[in-house]
């Protein structure tokens, strides 16, 4: 068996250290936020290069403050993708906002930058690129499109962990940008967990007394907020993952590269890097014609497989009521229907990834 994600091993690979530090926050007592939680806002904030960093509950919830700290109003309007998990979306339906869509770039599959300007309104307040499986988006055109017409820019960078746009760190290129902490994630809590980040003081002021029922301080509630805090025990956690996370970074890029090596031959897609990007592979997807009968006969091989994500957000039921139908988003409904990520976890074997892609290469050739 070659499971799609296994964190039993990375929790054995840390254990003593993980299992000391939640004892010792344990003993504390500090719950709720606290000293632990504290400590990795500071680390967190300076590992992506900016002075401000708030933690919070889960990276939906950090995606909400984010877009209620720039000022989002009901019927304004947000330019995002649909090519995301659905959270990106909801966070803006949260505030009564409107996300616009664009599509995205076929080699990256992020926001396709040369077609924002045409889907700028008068009510238009925001940009929102996702960081998609962990490469960057092109962020330079995106920023110097905001400031052209006075827009924000929110990064969702739940899984970019560690990416880096032309040598700076993902989390430090946009007005505010939000990580997940999903325990999948290549910074993962033991639980749920997020965070903001960003160089506004201002703006992590005001989501600091949104996490905590508005309050500046202890029963007086200067604005209507939320129960958005984090646990003690999560930021123990994700201090001692922190300290780990470089090595895990260079072991996923590792195994990506020996994937893209024994892939070379076979008929599907492998994943791109821009020059411009260190790509972090939260995902590795290949993209196939095949797809479907691919995943039916690895997993009959007991390989594990995921597709991120079969049914764009644009195409969900649940979002019927924003007026799209297929065919609005060519690229992104194409992909969606190609794409199928494979094993990638930090403690992958060579014979792991070699057996994945043998059982590839006599699918497709």
């Amino acid at each position: 068996m070659i499971p799609f994600l296994d964190l039993k091993l990375q929790y054995e690979s840390i254990k003593e250290e993980l299992e000391a530090a939640v004892l010792k926050s344990l003993a504390s007592t500090q719950y709720i936020l606290g000293e632990e939680v504290a400590a990795f806002e500071s680390e967190f904030a300076a590992f992506c290069g900016v002075p401000h960093a708030v933690a919070l509950n889960s990276g939906t919830s950090a995606l909400h403050l984010a877009l209620l700290a720039i000022g989002l109003q009901p019927g304004d309007e947000v330019i995002t993708v649909a090519s995301t998990f659905v959270a990106t979306v909801a966070a803006i339906d949260y505030v009564g906002a409107k996300p616009v869509f664009v599509d995205v770039e076929p080699e990256t599959l992020n926001m396709d930058h040369s077609l924002i300007t045409a889907k700028i309104t008068e009510r238009t307040k925001a940009i929102l690129p996702v960081h998609l499986h962990g490469h960057p988006a092109d962020m330079d055109p995106i920023l110097k499109i905001a400031r052209q017409y006075g827009l924000k820019v929110i990064e969702d960078a739940a899984q970019a962990h560690d990416s880096e746009y032309k040598g700076r760190r993902v989390g430090s290129l946009g007005d505010i940008a939000c990580f997940s902490f999903y325990p999948g994630k290549n910074l993962g809590a033991c639980g749920e967990g997020g965070i903001v980040v960003t160089a506004n003081g201002d703006y992590a002021h005001t989501i600091r007394m949104l996490r905590d029922w508005g309050q500046s301080r202890k029963y007086h509630h200067d604005m209507k907020g939320f129960n958005y805090r984090m646990d003690g025990i999560q930021g123990a956690v994700l201090r001692v993952k922190l300290r780990h996370l470089k090595a895990w970074t260079e072991a996923r890029r590792c195994h990506a590269q020996m994937y893209n090596e024994l892939l070379r031959d076979a008929e599907v897609e492998t994943p791109q890097e821009r020059d411009y990007a260190r790509h972090v592979y939260h995902v590795y997807s290949i993209r196939t014609s095949q797809r479907d009968d691919l995943q039916k006969k690895l997993t009959q091989q007991g390989i594990g497989t995921g597709i991120h994500y079969p049914i764009p957000v644009h195409l969900q039921a649940a979002y019927a009521d924003l007026g799209y139908k297929r065919g609005d988003l060519p690229v992104t409904e194409l992909e969606a229907d190609r794409l199928l990520s494979l094993p990638m976890f930090p403690e992958m074997t060579n014979e792991k990834i070699e057996a994945v892609c043998r059982q590839i290469c006599g699918v497709i050739l």
